[in-house]
């Protein structure tokens, strides 16, 4: 399962850090990434990162969000600086688990946290 947390409410230009922690049966974790869904609209990619640390980032957040990985403990990170009301969502993390060697990759979600943004 993954767990998120880190999610709040912050003033347009201010800052918050997500995490997202996966834990139960793991041989290993491929690509890991944050989507979010605003209210009203289609749950979007944010940003992305395969086990090696190449990353994707959509364009609306280039150059204020950055993700991270510690494959070592199984967790995501995604800061977000500079944000804006445009920003306002509920984040989820995202995985793609191999619970045992051989098993095909099986996409996991996160329970979501909220990111609010006030002008």
């Amino acid at each position: 399962q993954l767990q998120a947390s880190g999610g709040g409410s912050v003033q347009a230009g201010g800052s918050l850090r997500l995490s997202c922690a996966a834990s139960g049966l793991i041989f290993r974790i491929n690509d890991m990434g944050w989507y979010r869904q605003a209210p009203g609209k289609q749950r979007e990619l944010v940003t992305a990162i395969t086990r090696d640390g190449s990353t994707n980032y959509a364009d609306s957040v280039k150059g204020r969000f950055t993700i991270s990985r510690d494959n070592a403990k199984n967790t995501v990170t995604l800061q977000m600086n500079s944000l804006k009301p445009e920003d306002t969502a509920v984040y989820y993390c995202n995985a793609w688990i191999i619970p045992l060697p051989g098993d095909n990759p099986r996409g996991r979600w996160g329970q979501g946290t909220q990111v609010t943004v006030s002008s």
